[in-house]
């Protein structure tokens, strides 16, 4: 880096190549940086116009491999399912279990609920009864005020379900909270609650302030948002097949073996916390690839889940194994919430092409989709866990991306995956092979 970062003013109202030039003067190679930037920049001036409009402060694209994982049958229906992301032993295990799975009746999914939950968090300095009386009437009031907001939302089948007055004055004098739950149909829906929220705070304030038993200082609003906690907005999915329809899912081995291994391998993510978030965060692999892909917040939904496998107090694993009268079933239940209009899913290109491919899903069937890849994920890598392990088949996958990492030449690529069938592939192994057979260009 070229010397000591300063404040920079005025940032985001400069041009992109402003920012550029102010960007790339803290590398070592400016001109070789700031040409690695614009490589990324789009060729059609009007998308890259659009892609830099998403953000703030866009210098660059940074792409990701849009990936496709075949034979996805969710409750009797196959896709094509998109999935971005880097790794590509997550789409080569997702594609492995969905194959698997194809031909023993896919996946099964049953959508809990749809309840998406917003709060107006408040400090109540008046008598706590006052409130608690005259409640049905503030309610009555919220609900009457934000009719030009959810109009349209209550013509879809949505809206605003309820609200409810909720005390945590024990824990932090006067704190309150207006606790409302929404359907948003097939969008997302935080713009809608958030702008039903602000319309409450108003509300309130304005109904406080006509009400000449109230204390003029004896309502303070704090924040109004929606929560990313969504425990009833869920999916159940599952997978299930008689013992024996596994006989030899790895060679010599039987469906029963195999079931009694598995259970234990997820047991021990039900038990042991340092386990489970590993474990969820393979199921995450797969959800995270399928909402990136279809331009939903990923981010939403990894806080919801992580969230979620700990609403019994204790961080525990998202999916479970039962073995009864020979009858293997392994699911779980996976809460996010999901929009198939507005936001990206209006505007990126790719996004518009991924919700085609999956045949202009509803958001129920979006969820049901993005869980059962996040099932056949965690199955893939409990299978490998429990049996093979897991890193035989990661770094073969990884093979290519060492041989690059090490320069290999792209002639000689093909030796080397030959060579490394039947043996363990690490950056050592491979470095070493390239020194052995003296493959030009190999980087330290």
């Amino acid at each position: 880096m070229k010397g000591e970062q300063k404040l920079v003013h005025g940032f985001s109202k400069k041009s992109r190549d402003e920012k550029l030039e102010i960007v790339t003067g803290h590398h070592a190679d400016s001109e070789g940086a700031l040409a690695i930037f614009k490589s990324f920049h789009h060729s059609d001036p009007k998308m890259q116009k659009l892609l830099e409009e998403f953000s703030e402060n866009t210098v660059s694209n940074f792409p990701l491999p849009y990936n496709i994982c075949p034979n996805v049958m969710v409750d009797g229906k196959t896709y094509l399912v998109p999935m971005v992301i880097e790794e590509s032993s997550v789409v080569a295990a997702a594609a492995n279990s969905t194959k698997y799975w194809y031909g023993r009746g896919g996946f099964h999914t049953e959508i809990i609920d749809t309840e998406k939950i917003g709060q107006v968090h408040f400090l109540w300095k008046d008598d706590k009864q006052l409130l608690i009386d005259r409640f049905d009437e503030l309610k009555e009031l919220l609900i009457k005020d934000c009719f030009d907001i959810t109009e349209n939302m209550v013509k879809r089948g949505g809206g605003i379900r309820d609200i409810e007055l909720r005390d945590f004055s024990d824990q932090e004098p006067g704190l309150m909270q207006l606790y409302a739950t929404f359907e948003t149909i097939d969008s997302m829906g935080a713009n809608f609650i958030n702008s039903c929220l602000e319309q409450f705070s108003a509300t309130f304030k304005k109904w406080h302030a006509s009400k000449r038993e109230f204390r003029k200082d004896g309502l303070e609003v704090i924040m109004c948002i929606l929560s990313n906690l969504t425990p009833n907005c869920r999916v159940r999915v599952y997978v299930e097949t008689i013992l024996d329809q596994m006989d030899n899912i790895l060679p010599g081995m039987t469906g029963a073996e195999f079931a009694r291994r598995f259970r234990l391998g997820v047991r021990v993510a039900e038990l042991d916390p340092h386990r489970s978030t590993t474990h969820n965060k393979g199921i995450m692999n797969g959800v995270d690839a399928v909402v990136l892909a279809t331009g939903n917040d990923f981010r939403a939904v990894e806080a919801c889940a992580h969230a979620y496998a700990s609403h019994t107090g204790r961080y525990t694993s998202l999916s479970h194994v039962t073995i009864k009268d020979n009858v293997f079933r392994f699911e779980a239940e996976i809460p996010f919430a999901l929009g198939v209009v507005g936001g990206l899913t209006n505007l990126h290109p790719l996004v518009k092409l991924s919700l085609e491919l999956l045949g202009y899903p509803s958001a129920t069937e979006l969820m049901s989709i993005a869980a059962a890849v996040g099932l056949a994920n965690n199955f893939s890598a409990v299978k490998n866990l429990v049996t093979v392990g897991i890193q035989q088949g990661h770094m073969k996958m990884h093979l290519l991306n060492i041989m690059n990492q090490l320069n290999i030449p792209e002639n000689r690529k093909a030796e080397v995956i030959e060579y490394f069938k039947d043996k363990v592939v690490s950056v050592s192994s491979v470095r070493n092979l390239a020194e052995r057979w003296h493959l030009t260009g190999v980087k330290e």
